[in-house]
């Protein structure tokens, strides 16, 4: 696999050839922190969110993986949701059941989707209280830092104007600090109406991992990366740093080609190659 990878003070990132190694690089090392926390807590909590990034966690549903992981100790959550109807196109339910959730032997009653028939002030309202129970059962952890729930993975793409769930560029709910789950009835990208996770919870997870590819997201990584100094806009996605969790960033080469820390290691890259670059 060729692979480059830059550690700094924005998380680990994986720079890969191509989206097939990508694919194989995101299922290890999903299955990796699915069997520690199995083996730690007994069960493993997972938020997905939408866009491309259940299609580039389809190698789970291949040999070995659909085999080896323990599919029945896994809680699936989402990170975000559209609340539109479950079989609409929309929606990320359906997209990571479509693509995942139908293929692997996963436990229905571990699949915690949104109520869609409600308002989304409703929505988000039952899904905080459907996660407080779970992180009373310590089905879903909590930080030692705070109340928030800790969930053992949280998996988000990035927008080309680097938002990440539903917290988009100069939105109010990017300053949410009390509530675990929160609203937007006015998304400027369709639907409008939707639930997310608020930053704190985002930041409260043991593990975040950032699923970024493509030309038209490398702007929004450089602006979220590279030290581009105050008179430049700052995306939400540089607002994800995990307080006491680790952070990886999976990216291909299109995604990571205006990234300073990239460009220095590909002067010098050959095959598999390791580079500790530390962005102020």
């Amino acid at each position: 696999m060729d692979l480059s990878r830059v550690n700094n003070d924005r998380g680990e990132m994986r720079i890969h050839e191509n989206l097939d190694e990508l694919r194989t690089d995101l299922a290890d090392y999903i299955a990796e922190l699915s069997e520690a926390a199995v083996k730690e807590r007994g069960c493993f909590a997972i938020a997905l969110s939408g866009g491309s990034l259940v299609g580039l966690m389809g190698k789970l549903c291949e040999a070995p993986y659909n085999r080896t992981v323990d599919w029945a100790k896994w809680y699936i959550f989402w990170a975000d949701e559209r609340v539109v109807a479950k079989n609409y196109s929309y929606s990320n339910y359906k997209l990571a059941k479509d693509g995942l959730l139908s293929k692997v032997p996963i436990v229905p009653s571990h699949v915690f989707s949104i109520n869609d028939s409600v308002s989304a002030e409703e929505a988000a309202d039952e899904y905080m209280f459907v996660i407080r129970q779970l992180v009373k059962t310590r089905m879903v952890s909590v930080s030692d830092i705070s109340d928030c729930p800790k969930f053992d993975l949280i998996l988000l793409g990035m927008g080309p104007d680097g938002h990440i769930a539903s917290l988009f560029p100069n939105y109010s709910v990017l300053d949410e600090t009390d509530e675990w789950v929160t609203f937007i009835t006015d998304s400027p990208k369709p639907p409008p109406k939707r639930i997310t996770f608020t930053l704190p919870v985002i930041n409260s997870a043991s593990n975040v991992a950032m699923v970024v590819t493509g030309e038209s997201k490398a702007e929004a990584m450089h602006l979220a990366i590279d030290n581009v100094g105050s008179d430049r806009p700052s995306p939400p996605a540089r607002l994800v740093q995990p307080t006491k969790g680790k952070l990886v960033w999976f990216l291909d080469k299109p995604a990571a080609s205006k990234l300073e820390g990239h460009q220095l290691s590909e002067q010098g890259q050959c095959g598999n190659h390791f580079v500790n670059n530390h962005v102020n």
